[in-house]
């Protein structure tokens, strides 16, 4: 599977470990009725929790499960975020892929193939996490309903906010933040776009606040390299 098919055309990166298929429906599942606090509550405590940081660095494990095909493909790294607007995907495997964002524009290196795709940030599904970034927020960004993590969303100890884009975008349809209930972090995203397919990020080990270089999101690619543009 190409980069480009699992970005929406250069959209942006992401794929982790077989994903049990409760946790990549293609609807969350219905409110429980055990008593949860309200979805402002914990989507003000985890925009608090972001607001204090200035860099997030973090392994992640993807997993993009293309629905038409019902092929499941993973990928795994490590992801460097820096405000305002600037991020890195490292991949380990696929070995050398690499996804740049300098805040404008979005830059997605598939090694195999020497091709660079490049795109608007704005139209790919980047703007899902821009708040970690400090480009964006997520009470403007979603209306929110909340699920808890245990059972069937199968993420114990946390809680699941389901995300309806305010402004329509062809990206996703639905984003899932799984919120650790103690830190209020956001340990897991699962995107949901309108052709069911779903990309999931899994953050492993995540850091905040330390120190990262701006050259960071400068890629140059290797010579000889074809650079599309959707």
């Amino acid at each position: 599977m190409r980069l480009r098919s699992l970005f929406h055309v250069v959209a942006f990166a992401l794929v982790a470990g077989v994903v049990p298929s409760a946790a990549l429906a293609d609807d969350p599942p219905a409110a429980p009725a055990v008593a949860l606090p309200a979805a402002q509550t914990v989507v003000d405590q985890v925009q608090a929790v972001y607001d204090k940081t200035t860099t997030f660095k973090s392994d992640f494990e993807q997993t993009f499960l293309v629905k038409a095909y019902n092929v499941t493909k993973k990928s795994h790294g490590s992801v460097v975020f820096k405000k305002p607007g600037k991020m890195d995907w490292e991949y380990v495997e696929p070995a050398g892929n690499r996804v740049v964002s300098d805040g404008t524009t979005l830059r997605v290196y598939e090694a195999s193939n020497a091709q660079l795709y490049e795109q608007a940030v704005d139209a790919s599904q980047y703007p899902a996490l821009s708040f970690l970034t400090g480009q964006g927020r997520l009470s403007t960004s979603f209306d929110f309903e909340i699920r808890d993590g245990e059972g069937q969303m199968q993420f114990p100890g946390g809680y699941v906010l389901v995300g309806t884009p305010k402004v329509p975008t062809a990206a996703y349809q639905k984003v899932l933040f799984y919120v650790d209930k103690q830190t209020f972090q956001v340990r897991r995203v699962l995107i949901l776009d309108g052709q069911s397919n779903r990309n999931r990020f899994d953050f492993v080990n995540p850091r905040v606040n330390e120190p990262v270089d701006s050259n960071q999101f400068v890629f140059v690619p290797p010579p000889n390299t074809t650079v599309v543009h959707p």
